[in-house]
């Protein structure tokens, strides 16, 4: 009889089987570091054990307004200390916690309001006129408003809803947390950008919220007493979780309501910010940012950047400015980062072009994730020879739960047991993945795939570039041909016939941008170029 034949009495226990919940980093530090500075805004500051006080206070307040395990509580928030409390105290209540983009449209506020089926909404004083909007285009019932002011960024409340402070006061202290029963409860709904539809709902759980705390403090390195500055928007994949994250490690989470170059800066200097999450439009604006704007730094600031590929002259710069930046690489269906380009001690000799170029690059699975790879249209993992191209595919405990109230697109994202992405990569010889281009994005000019990841590299080097991005435009001749949309640095100057030239030295004719379009990119919250709208202006050139 072989052991795992004899097994009797060896049953879960409380004693050994508790549930995997962020809920818990909180709870656990309101008793370690209970004095701790845990979360600042503006000028105040939170203790771990106020921060625990004020998610229980929410908690509350919203048991007794009849939330109950299972609903919808949306958030329409900025980075702001009430959206970080919420994600402890929604949760803390049994609720589903949906937090919204903020620079959404009406209707598409009033379809997640819907779809979502949210009772309340927690609303920034400056968002209650799209708030209220959005509930007036509704066809089910009306969620209430919560208005949360923020006096010190000049919104003061309109006394049209019961605001955060007096909603919170119908909580308490130490109101008991709701911990989840099974690690399998929705903890968070999110919503894709919609680029191509209507948004869908991403359902994360308990236990895919957890570990990918863990995963990230791991793979990070992050250290005690971590000082996180709130740049991903936390309604954007719930913030790439650091906010759930800093309490494990006693780390203080710094709101960044609105993102500037200055801003930045300021909290590196003035709060001591060690880590922050950004777009790689965010880390142009710190390459870009005038003197003016740039503060002396005294310690070195780590960086995970995400949303799209990053140019490697934008990470060579961020080097050479003290930024110690990493390249993640996830989607809103895996709780956010699921793979890291980590630094390799062999790169260290190499000169900083090449340096920058690697680091780029999407890389291998992070430790809370299984599997990881590259697959080919029928399946099989590509070649390690970095030219065999396939599709990211991934499984593991961060893969979402499915989308909500749509069983079809569930089951067709899982579809022979892996979540397919929609990226198309190569892997190299060590194993590191490099994304080629997104499926939808690829051009195909006279029967050849032209990449516009490739092309958007080049004229990132250009030194007139401060963006750009790359989409198909419809041609007689080659069925598509590349077409560049450019935003210039600041008091930089150069025409579409140099640009055009400057691309050609450096690609295949057919690769070359056909036109240049200077002009500021329209792009989402998260930093993210709508690229759907630029094919829209390229067909019309």
């Amino acid at each position: 009889m072989g052991w795992l034949d004899d097994e009797t009495g060896l049953d879960r226990d409380p004693a050994n089987h508790v549930p995997l919940t962020p809920l818990s980093h909180l709870a656990r530090a309101a008793t370690v570091f209970p004095q701790a500075e845990a979360l600042v805004h503006g000028d105040r500051r939170w203790t771990f054990a106020r921060y625990h006080a004020d998610a229980s206070r929410l908690a509350g307040a919203l048991a007794v307004a009849g939330i109950g395990p299972g609903d919808v509580v949306a958030t329409i928030l900025p980075n702001v200390a009430a959206q970080a409390i919420a994600h402890f105290g929604v949760p803390a209540a049994g609720a589903v916690l949906n937090a919204i983009n903020v620079r959404l449209d009406v209707d598409t506020v009033a379809y997640i309001l819907d779809h979502g089926g949210a009772r309340l909404i927690l609303c920034d004083t400056a968002f209650v006129p799209l708030a209220e909007a959005a509930i007036a285009a509704m066809d089910g019932p009306a969620p209430r408003i919560v208005e949360v002011p923020d006096p010190g960024a000049g919104h003061t409340a309109t006394g049209r809803h019961i605001d955060w402070d007096a909603f919170l006061a119908d909580g308490a202290a130490h109101h008991p947390w709701h911990m989840p029963r099974d690690e399998w409860e929705s903890i968070a709904l999110n919503y894709t950008s919609g680029t191509t539809g209507r948004p869908k709902g991403v359902v994360y759980s308990h236990r895919g919220a957890y570990l990918m705390t863990m995963g990230t403090a791991v793979a990070w390195q992050l250290p005690p007493r971590a000082r996180l500055l709130t740049i991903v928007p936390l309604f954007h994949c719930n913030g790439w979780h650091h906010v759930w994250t800093m309490p494990m490690l006693g780390g203080a989470a710094i709101c960044c309501r609105d993102i500037t170059a200055r801003a930045i800066h300021d909290a590196i200097a003035d709060e001591g910010a060690t880590h922050f999450g950004g777009a790689p439009i965010v880390l142009n604006l710190l390459v870009n940012a005038d003197e003016a704007d740039r503060r002396p730094m005294d310690h070195p600031v780590h960086v995970y950047t995400a949303g799209a590929p990053p140019a490697a002259a934008t990470l060579a710069a961020m080097e050479g400015l003290g930024f110690r930046v990493t390249h993640v690489y996830g989607l809103t269906e895996t709780h956010g980062h699921v793979t890291e380009c980590p630094w390799s001690p062999e790169w260290h000799d190499l000169p900083p072009s090449q340096r920058a170029a690697l680091q780029a690059r999407q890389g291998v699975g992070m430790p809370m994730m299984e599997e990881i790879t590259v697959l080919d249209d029928v399946g099989r993992p590509v070649a390690l020879d970095g030219t065999a191209q396939g599709e990211i595919a991934m499984r593991g405990n961060c893969v979402m739960k499915g989308y909500y109230r749509d069983d079809a697109a569930t089951r067709a994202a899982f579809d022979g047991g892996w979540f397919r992405s929609g990226d198309l990569a190569v892997r190299h010889p060590d194993g590191h993945m490099q994304i080629v281009d997104r499926a939808k994005d690829i051009i195909i000019s006279g029967g050849e795939n032209v990449s516009s990841v490739e092309v958007e590299g080049v004229l990132m080097h250009h030194p007139a570039v401060s963006l750009c991005a790359v989409v198909a435009r419809p041609d007689a001749r080659w069925g598509e041909v590349p077409c560049a949309f450019v935003e210039l640095k600041r008091g930089a100057t150069v025409d579409e016939a140099a640009l055009i030239a400057f691309a050609r030295e450096r690609l295949a004719g057919f690769k070359t941008p056909a036109r240049i379009v200077f002009q500021e990119l329209p792009k989402t919250a998260t930093g993210k170029i709508q690229k759907y709208d630029l094919r829209r202006r390229a067909a019309d050139l």
